[in-house]
């Protein structure tokens, strides 16, 4: 497995992109959808990861940054057949120093509060995030949960 940073211009990261946007949508009613569509996660303050193994996307991450010092986790995503194989973890590690590197001091993000997401949140928690209040430009909502952690 490879972690590379993804200008997003490959038609395998788009369908993988475009496979998570449609699972997001089966289950979260569209007003409470935050997940990016490709020209959003193509955005200068966006930097995208691509988890490769050989020439296939297994996974992926973003983060935008919403200030000098505070980003949020965007689409992270594990093709359905490699879940709960550390695809997720190693992202997630990856990540963090990359975001601590970067020189940001706190990393948000939003999810889903349905059982779907449970994993999701299990992960995170491992990884020291805790819930908070919605950050940005986010309201709250029933669908959703917010968590946040220091580098």
């Amino acid at each position: 497995m490879n972690i590379v940073v993804d200008d997003l211009s490959r038609p395998e990261i788009a369908a993988f992109l475009n496979d998570h946007v449609r699972e997001m949508r089966a289950i979260t009613p569209l007003e409470s959808k935050h997940a990016l569509d490709l020209d959003a996660l193509r955005e200068p303050e966006v930097t995208f990861w691509s988890v490769m193994d050989g020439q296939s996307v297994v996974g992926c991450g973003a983060i935008k940054k919403l200030d000098a010092f505070h980003a949020e986790l965007k689409s992270m995503r594990t093709a359905p057949t490699r879940k709960r194989s550390g695809i997720a973890s190693s992202l997630m590690e990856h990540i963090l120093t990359e975001t601590k590197r970067m020189g940001f001091t706190q990393l948000s993000l939003e999810t889903g509060s349905a059982e779907f997401f449970l994993p999701a949140r299990k992960l995170y928690e491992r990884f020291g995030f805790t819930y908070c209040a919605p950050f940005a430009d986010y309201k709250p909502d029933p669908n959703s949960v917010f968590m946040t952690r220091p580098l």
